[in-house]
């Protein structure tokens, strides 16, 4: 199973970084992104987890160029008559592409996909929260996460060492 993000010309180093630990977190294996407005601000990132040093971070002229065989194109959008996230099935392989924060996805980008998606909200979310709740729902549906204390002991941060009691 691969996972691929897409980000058209994202503006935010914070969401970029913030999306870089959500794929750590939530095991995408790529992120792409196109636009010069992220490059220029790459300086101030927030890659906290330093998730760059083992999720590849690449800029790209065009977002369907990070398409890979046998991937389909899931674009995650406002967009009418889009997919609400509770009621959709997670492909194998999947490009998410998520759109500018001040804008939206293309029209020729969204007639490209394989499905559009949206999250059900009041009023629109983050980038990086969007992409956060995209790749845990994908996490989720899958089934194949590990609900026990060996993960909080492996995730958790060093200073956390509590319990609840029985």
């Amino acid at each position: 199973m691969t996972t691929f993000i897409a980000l058209i010309n994202p503006k935010s180093p914070a969401n970029v970084g913030s999306i870089m630990r959500a794929a750590g977190c939530f095991q995408a294996d790529a992120i792409f992104y196109t636009g010069q407005r992220y490059a220029r601000a790459a300086k101030f990132n927030t890659d906290t987890k330093k998730m760059s040093r083992h999720i590849p971070l690449t800029a790209i002229d065009n977002v369907l160029a990070a398409k890979a065989k046998n991937m389909k194109v899931i674009c995650i959008d406002l967009v009418e008559g889009a997919i609400p996230l509770p009621n959709y099935q997670h492909p194998e392989n999947a490009l998410y592409i998520f759109g500018p924060e001040d804008g939206s996805i293309e029209q020729d980008v969204i007639d490209q996909a394989d499905d559009v998606v949206y999250i059900p909200t009041i009023g629109c979310m983050n980038l990086a929260a969007s992409a956060n709740v995209v790749l845990y729902d994908r996490l989720c549906k899958q089934g194949n996460i590990v609900l026990d204390n060996s993960l909080i002991k492996k995730s958790r941060d060093t200073n956390n060492k509590t319990k609840v009691k029985n």
